[in-house]
């Protein structure tokens, strides 16, 4: 018999086998689980999870374009390769090792390129991702050292030899696996924007209503109205130039924008988690935001142009001679001595202070970004568009109801 991982009886090796397996289906089911709980909250308090900081951050990936593949989310393969590898340990056979060794390479290949990608890209890295990452390189050293056909010379000998078979029915139950996570994709979009918007809707009118911050910036990314609070929708967005969940939240905004158009108010709250400025949090997570936002400050009729640039270039602006060339270009290099832009920037992220607590770990209530209050009520992090569109809706309605809303008629028949 050829020497094998898998079909020499019941080995260590085997079972180590069976077990890398295991380990990627759970990991990978806990990056399902993250990717749901971030893109579709149920709650107006239930979202995303795993935001250690700044580098160790889940939420990064799961906003990421490579979160999901037409809706179906990439776990969702690692899942597929995990079942692939258990099944292997657990019902062995020359063709079944063959094929798994050849998905293990490709796997591994994959494993890299996500890891470059999240590390060098996204700037974090997802601890539920790396769980996934470890067995995977666990399974693919196995079959390098241990599989059948390591005594082949050749690289195509050695590793790419599949049974046709078993590609063809793994691809097809991947297809049809994948197709039911688009399904079901679609069907939780579709539900954001009915019960579940109605829900938060409810949830949001029931949050307790709470002050302006004494000192509102100036600094508007969309003004309907010269009072603040003339507006249907009036929005303090505590916020960080080099946060990722500000970056969608800064994408959500700007399609409501047109949807909205002339009906917002939205303040754009500087608090950069930079220790260098901010001591309202003991959070220093962003090197180099104190920076931007002086930047962005210094010069009010360059606000929105310099804003508007650090968001399209995120990665390129946690870089500081990125920062230093924006800068220039913009004419603000007096913005990183200039006291009074200093001072301003400083009242804007001292109303964090204001605030109640809500959370035991933190002193005030504002301690992360984004933080949003929107009419008097205060929303901590992220929501998907359907359900900011909900709550946008709702409070128009508020000003401007429907015909058919302004009463309600009911006819008791007495006859």
């Amino acid at each position: 018999m050829a020497q094998s991982l898998t079909l020499d009886g019941k080995s260590s090796l085997r079972y180590l086998s069976f077990f890398s397996g295991l380990g990627m289906i759970f990991a990978s089911y806990l990056t399902i689980k993250h990717f749901y709980d971030s893109t579709f909250p149920t709650s107006i308090w239930a979202g995303s999870f795993c935001d250690i900081n700044a580098f160790f951050n889940c939420d990064s990936s799961a906003f990421s374009a490579l979160s999901a593949i037409r809706g179906v989310p990439l776990g969702y393969f690692g899942v597929v390769v995990g079942a692939l590898v258990s099944l292997g340990a657990l019902f062995p056979s020359a063709a079944f090792e063959r094929t798994n060794k050849t998905i293990s390479l490709a796997n591994a290949v994959g494993v890299i390129f996500l890891l470059g990608y999240s590390v060098l890209y996204l700037g974090s890295l997802c601890l539920l991702c790396s769980g996934y990452y470890v067995f995977a390189i666990v399974s693919f050293v196995l079959y390098w050292r241990y599989g059948i056909d390591r005594d082949q010379t050749g690289m195509l000998s050695r590793w790419f030899r599949p049974s046709t078979l078993h590609v063809v029915t793994y691809a097809v139950l991947t297809l049809a696996g994948a197709y039911g996570f688009a399904q079901f994709y679609e069907a939780k979009r579709e539900a954001q924007s009915g019960g579940v918007a109605a829900r938060i809707v409810d949830q949001f009118f029931g949050l307790p209503v709470v002050d302006l911050p004494t000192v509102i910036s100036p600094f508007m990314t969309a003004q309907a109205t010269e009072s603040f609070t003339d507006a249907p929708i009036q929005i303090i967005e505590y916020a960080d130039l080099l946060c990722s969940d500000c970056l969608y939240l800064n994408q959500q905004l700007e399609r409501l924008k047109r949807e909205f158009a002339g009906q917002f108010n939205i303040a754009f709250q500087f608090f950069p988690l930079d220790a260098q400025c901010n001591s309202v949090v003991a959070k220093d997570k962003h090197p180099g935001a104190c920076d931007l936002s002086y930047m962005a400050a210094y010069d009010p009729n360059k606000f929105q142009l310099i804003h508007d640039e650090i968001f399209a270039n995120f990665e390129a602006a946690k870089d500081s001679a990125w920062r230093v060339d924006l800068a220039r270009r913009h004419g603000v290099e007096a913005a990183l001595t200039d006291s009074a832009t200093r001072a301003l920037v400083h009242s804007i992220i001292n109303t964090g202070m204001e605030y109640q607590k809500t959370s035991a770990e933190y002193e005030h209530g504002i301690r992360s970004t984004p933080t949003m209050i929107i009419n008097n009520r205060m929303i901590i992090g992220t929501f998907p568009y359907a359900q900011l569109r909900a709550i946008f809706r709702a409070l128009i309605e508020q000003v401007e109801p429907e015909k058919d809303e302004q009463f309600l008629e009911n006819w008791v028949d007495t006859d």
